[in-house]
């Protein structure tokens, strides 16, 4: 988180007991991937969390390893992982298209970010009390549209109404964060973005209570289940 090492473990931990109580609410294979979101969110604010320490601590060779950890969530995962996820779990041909194209996206965001992780300076600095990850690639105005084009619009094209709701929640926090604190831009969004992924533990659990949208039938076969658009 961008505030202190508290800060990051405590909201760390909590998002990993959040993420083993999402996946507990699964139904499908298919649903994991979307199920590890809190669970990957926790790990990754655990991550920055060493970083601080690292800081409090004076131990460089630490905070370079964990930057290059974190970086590896922030600027791959994320991307790659959005699309696929709520992709896996879509079953309406038209949005399944539309997620194929943002996660083909998506992974060419993430190996160009990629690239320049491991051949470009990446260092972690504090700056007024906020964790700055610094790199002259990370955030060119076309390589920021194409990235929250991948995470964010991913959500809109889910047919699930909870879904939707997280890429709004998303898209307020990406502005959130910027106008907050432009330069600790990616700790600070991150925290928000974390903290608005237990929205993915609520689509699962309402789900399962059977107040999903209308206009979709669960069908389930043994340990499968498939969403069937009524249209």
């Amino acid at each position: 988180m961008c505030f202190s090492a508290t800060a990051s473990f405590i909201s760390g931990t909590a998002l990993c007991v959040i993420g083993v109580a999402t996946l507990k609410q699964t139904k499908a294979t298919t649903e994991i991937p979307f199920a590890l979101i809190p669970l990957l969110f926790g790990i990754q604010q655990l991550t920055e969390g060493v970083i601080w320490l690292s800081f409090n601590h004076n131990i460089p060779v630490l905070r370079q390893v964990m930057t290059y950890i974190y970086s590896l969530f922030s600027h791959l995962l994320w991307p790659i992982y959005v699309p696929f996820a709520i992709g896996i779990i879509e079953v309406v041909k038209w949005r399944k298209k539309a997620l194929l194209v943002l996660l083909v996206l998506g992974v060419t965001v993430g190996l160009f970010l990629l690239y320049w992780i491991t051949v470009g300076p990446l260092n972690a600095e504090v700056i007024s009390h906020h964790m700055v990850y610094i790199s002259p690639h990370f955030y060119s105005v076309p390589v920021m549209i194409l990235y929250f084009t991948a995470t964010c619009a991913s959500c809109f094209f889910s047919s699930h109404g909870f879904i939707r709701l997280l890429g709004v929640l998303l898209v307020l926090s990406l502005i959130g964060a910027q106008v907050a604190h432009s330069v600790a831009f990616v700790s600070i969004w991150c925290f928000f973005a974390a903290i608005i992924s237990m929205v993915v533990y609520l689509h699962l659990k309402i789900r399962n209570r059977g107040w999903g949208p209308k206009n979709l039938a669960i069908i389930r076969d043994g340990n499968q289940a498939n969403y069937k658009e009524l249209n």
